[in-house]
């Protein structure tokens, strides 16, 4: 069994349609096609229950689908292994980090990797962090860069690369006399905050659980970090969020921020990758880069002129 028909066969697998899997492999519908027929002949037996709706996985091709992933995973630290002895830093090592973290954080130290291993392609995918992770296990990302949701499949591997402040944003026009402390205030206020299943979301509703009080209510539920700034801006509610997310919002004076009185006060950026017995010499070396560039960046935290104290 030929590794590409193997990777074929699983991009056909997790997307159950032709179409989606040529786009994911880059070849066309009838190569696609062809693959999955010269797989089935050699195997003799039919990998996929076809039907126009539909495309699922006969029990032969539900029992290939975790050889073929070891296989091609297997192939994968082989190729590992010899770059290894050979003391080679090439290859491709691909990103996968939510939209924020890719616009905010890897800017502060990605260009110099690339600058100092120019042997090495990097490719980043932007995504939520339920994509990242599927992404992660199926082998379309190398590592994910996201907020922590908590324990992962015991076949990743996860390090926590910073702890993010996580502030209260309101309207600037809010005075600073109105803005008392405590829990009371914040229990009152109306909030925009991300959709349910959005790991922003997640902390959000983490944060008021710690601090023992309901969410209140929500004026609105969007899409990204960057329509909550601009919804508050406009007046529309309060957000709770990384500060970092938002950190050009607040030095262009658009938002006021008060730090979040209840006691998660800090999110944790982590990265996570898959555990190998033998990891690319590539991806060491931005694991690597990776730990200590996170911490080392330029902070976002320097206090703008509209920062408002809150005492607890």
């Amino acid at each position: 069994m030929h590794p590409r028909l193997l990777k074929t066969f699983l991009a056909v697998a997790r997307t159950r349609n032709f179409t989606r899997a040529a786009e994911e492999v880059h070849l066309a519908q009838s190569s696609v096609s062809d693959q999955i027929q010269s797989l089935e002949a050699e195997l003799g037996a039919a990998l996929f229950i076809r039907s126009r709706s539909s495309l699922e996985l006969t029990a032969a091709g539900e029992a290939l689908r975790p050889y073929a992933e070891e296989i091609l995973a297997i192939g994968n630290e082989a190729r590992a292994a010899v770059e290894a002895v050979l003391g080679a830093a090439v290859g491709t090592v691909t990103i996968g980090a939510l939209e924020t973290i890719a616009s905010m954080k890897l800017p502060q130290w990605l260009p110099a990797f690339q600058r100092d291993h120019p042997d090495i392609d990097l490719r980043v995918k932007v995504a939520g962090s339920g994509d990242l992770l599927r992404k992660l296990e199926v082998g379309e990302i190398d590592v994910a860069f996201c907020f922590d949701r908590g324990d992962v499949d015991e076949r990743l591997a996860k390090r926590v690369i910073s702890t993010e402040p996580m502030i209260l944003i309101t309207p600037p026009t809010r005075e600073a006399s109105s803005k008392t402390s405590g829990l009371a205030a914040p229990a009152s206020m109306s909030f925009v905050a991300t959709e349910i299943g959005c790991v922003y979301r997640h902390l959000f509703d983490k944060a008021f659980e710690a601090a023992g009080t309901a969410v209140p209510k929500l004026a609105a539920e969007v899409g990204s970090i960057g329509t909550i700034a601009r919804l508050v801006a406009a007046g529309t509610g309060s957000s709770l969020v990384p500060r970092f997310a938002i950190a050009d919002a607040l030095h262009r004076g658009e938002l006021d921020e008060m730090p979040w009185p209840g006691p998660m006060r800090t999110a944790s950026l982590v990265m996570i990758w898959r555990r190998k017995r033998v990891q690319p010499q590539a991806l060491k070396l931005l694991l690597a880069v990776a730990s200590t560039g996170f911490a080392s960046a330029k902070s976002a935290d320097v206090r703008p002129r509209h920062a408002v104290s809150s005492p607890l």
